[in-house]
């Protein structure tokens, strides 16, 4: 593997475990295991852009939750630059929720 080669694996299990660290403020679980993060991208500068939802449209932390996914993923040493991009399709739905999630919420 060169030296040029970005090991998106590694990377991409440093980003999950940031994002762990971040909670929907309602529900007291992470925003990955609520299935709130759709996609994540890496290029080979190091910029990543998250392709997340929300729980609802008017959720209360529309403004600030992205920002903190930013700011915790740009932490990340790796990371040259973190953009999150909101989107509502498909919408979010409990389906999309980990087993661990639903269990954690009683759901299962």
């Amino acid at each position: 593997m060169s030296e040029s080669t970005i090991d998106t694996t590694v990377l991409g299990d440093k980003i999950v475990r940031v994002l762990k660290t971040i909670y929907d403020p309602e529900i007291p679980v992470d925003i990955y295991e609520l299935g709130l993060i759709y996609d994540v991208f890496v290029n080979e500068d190091y910029e990543v852009k998250i392709l997340m939802t929300l729980t609802t449209p008017n959720c209360p932390v529309a403004e600030t939750l992205p920002l903190e996914v930013e700011e915790k993923v740009k932490s990340i040493n790796e990371v040259k630059d973190a953009e999150v991009e909101i989107t509502f399709d498909p919408p979010w739905s409990q389906d999309l929720m980990s087993e661990e999630a639903k269990l954690e919420l009683g759901m299962l």
